[in-house]
């Protein structure tokens, strides 16, 4: 009974839909038709270009921020005197900003899946004291892969990100016959508060 009592109001929506749209008419059905096809393009398309799009702001405000760390150091470089305040911005000027740690961490993924390394269960924590100017985002990253490949990884890592230091380094492998090690990098990321 259950199913004859839906299929009932199922065929009065269907009938109700086609004399509305027959009511619509050849404008209203174009008009109906060019809204449904710019609801598919906007979450087909448009969409997942967003994320795409904010990436690349992050990554052009961080290369800003680079590009003015260097601008200072060339003036420093060029000649002029400055004065011990002045050298300490521009000491403090070359770190990148606390809230941009999500960037760097994509950019080691990153780096990490160019170089066919892999990373497992990363940690991270920040240390922020209260008395110091920088920030402290130290990362643990286990990372598996054959020896060349880690080594690449870690050479790109330093120079994508200047302002990175590798504090520590575990090595293991499983056997003597293995070529595939498993690294524990433990990695500090200096950030400007």
């Amino acid at each position: 009974m259950k199913t004859a009592t839906l299929q009932t109001r199922l065929d009065r929506l269907i009938l109700q839909l086609r004399w509305q749209a027959g009511r619509l008419g050849v404008i209203g059905k174009t008009g109906l038709g060019l809204i449904v096809v710019t609801t598919i393009y906007f979450f087909s398309a448009l969409l997942p270009q967003e994320s795409d799009l904010q990436k690349l702001k992050e990554r052009a405000e961080t290369l800003q921020m680079q590009e003015q760390a260097k601008k200072n150091q060339s003036e420093t470089e060029s000649g002029k005197k400055l004065s011990s305040d002045q050298a300490l911005q521009v000491f403090y000027d070359f770190f990148p900003r606390i809230d941009s740690s999500p960037f760097w961490i994509r950019e080691l993924v990153q780096l990490a899946k160019k170089h066919n390394v892999e990373l497992n269960s990363s940690e991270y924590r920040l240390v922020n004291e209260n008395d110091a100017r920088l920030a402290r985002y130290e990362m643990i990253l286990p990372v598996k892969g054959r020896y060349p490949q880690i080594r690449a990884f870690m050479a790109a890592a330093l120079e994508a990100v200047p302002a990175m230091a590798i504090s520590a380094i575990a090595l293991k492998r499983e056997n003597i016959t293995s070529d595939r090690l498993e690294v524990r990098l433990e990695i500090n990321l200096y950030l400007n508060k």
